[in-house]
């Protein structure tokens, strides 16, 4: 497919719930698009940061993140949790921020 972004570096990270999140995969090039393929059709959501990709693929198989990707991390996943459904049963989701699109955005029919 002409469109489709070429994936030149992908990291796979497993999080137990318990520990931080260990690489689990790391390739470039043909082995980050297989990397990507199995996560698809395993339904595994995926996060395009190409810079944290590279970052990450220099650690070690097995290896857990370091404590200064913690935050960024825990994001991405409680993203994926929420995409899932997975949240606590007293949790309230914040209400948008209010918004008024600039003028030059607007439908002209306003």
């Amino acid at each position: 497919m002409a469109d489709e972004k070429k994936i030149d570096t992908a990291v796979a990270l497993n999080y137990d719930g318990k520990n931080a999140p260990k690489v689990t995969a790391t390739g470039i090039n043909d082995v980050a698009e297989e990397i990507v393929k199995i996560a698809k059709e395993n339904n595994v959501h995926l996060h395009d940061d190409p810079v944290l990709a590279r970052m990450l693929s220099t650690l070690d198989l097995g290896t857990e993140i370091p404590r200064e990707l913690y935050l960024l991390i825990a994001e991405v996943i409680a993203f994926a949790y929420y995409l899932e459904g997975k949240f606590p049963d007293d949790w309230t989701p914040p209400e948008p921020p209010d918004y008024t699109a600039p003028l030059s955005m607007r439908d002209a029919k306003e």
